[in-house]
């Protein structure tokens, strides 16, 4: 990379340790340069006329975005889309992404156009062996329960929406919601997740809500979509937005 080459070269010719303060000025000015060129670049070899930048809540992107991107794509021949996932907000400022779905509200509203994407079900999910013997809630209790650690709602609201008391200690727990949910399916307990995180699942019968009818489920608008109220990729930015809501109902 052309940013790889002028490091090496400072690195060749200066050295990192005989580097002046007004030559390592100049040296991260120019890293900066050549980086913005990588970016150039890229863009112009892309096959695509535009080029989107998504940044994306993992479990979101495995769960809910990347199956539906192919349909995006096939809308929408003569754009690129790439994306990236992390459980941190996107900074629109170092110009690295042009959308962001987040989980939670995003910060810095009053710069960004602010989407909330479809509401969620949080509700026990299992795999359908370990559901034919849950017939009221209180089963519950009988079996290991799964904890997804970045959730907003735990195991304590849904047990204190339903009069449970307590909940148990989780037999076990993930930082990833798709990492609970495979847990859940592959029949290690059960999770409380969310039902738009879990719709393969569900359409496929690996998991099933055995409580459906019989608890008090929780409901919130877990994710949203954002992206600058100013900025070229704007445009772009609104097409994907309704696209992914309009996906979504």
């Amino acid at each position: 990379m052309v940013s790889d080459a002028v490091q090496q070269c400072a690195g060749q010719t200066l050295g990192p340790q005989s580097l002046t303060l007004a030559g390592q000025t100049l040296f991260n000015h120019a890293s900066n340069a050549f980086e913005e060129l990588r970016r150039g670049v890229e863009m112009v070899l892309s096959n695509k006329t535009h080029l989107l930048r998504v940044h994306c809540a993992p479990s979101y992107a495995a769960k809910v975005l990347s199956p539906r991107l192919p349909a995006f794509l096939k809308a929408n021949p003569e754009l690129e889309v790439r994306v990236a996932s992390s459980t941190t907000y996107a900074r629109f400022t170092d110009g690295l992404f042009d959308v962001d779905i987040v989980y939670g509200e995003p910060q810095n509203r009053e710069y960004l156009i602010v989407i909330p994407l479809s509401e969620e079900i949080v509700a026990p999910m299992c795999s359908p062996e370990m559901a034919s013997s849950l017939m009221s809630v209180r089963d519950i209790f009988r079996y290991p329960l799964i904890r997804s650690d970045l959730k907003r709602i735990q195991w304590i609201d849904w047990f204190e929406a339903n009069n449970l008391g307590s909940p148990p200690v989780p037999t076990m727990s993930f930082d990833r919601s798709f990492l609970a949910l495979d847990a859940a399916a592959n029949g290690l307990g059960i999770a409380l997740e969310s039902d738009v995180l879990a719709q393969h699942y569900l359409h496929t019968g690996r998991l099933v809500a055995p409580f459906t009818g019989k608890s008090r489920d929780n409901r919130y608008i877990g994710h949203y979509l954002a992206y600058p109220k100013n900025g070229s990729q704007r445009r772009l930015a609104r097409i994907f937005a309704d696209w992914l809501s309009n996906s979504l109902q």
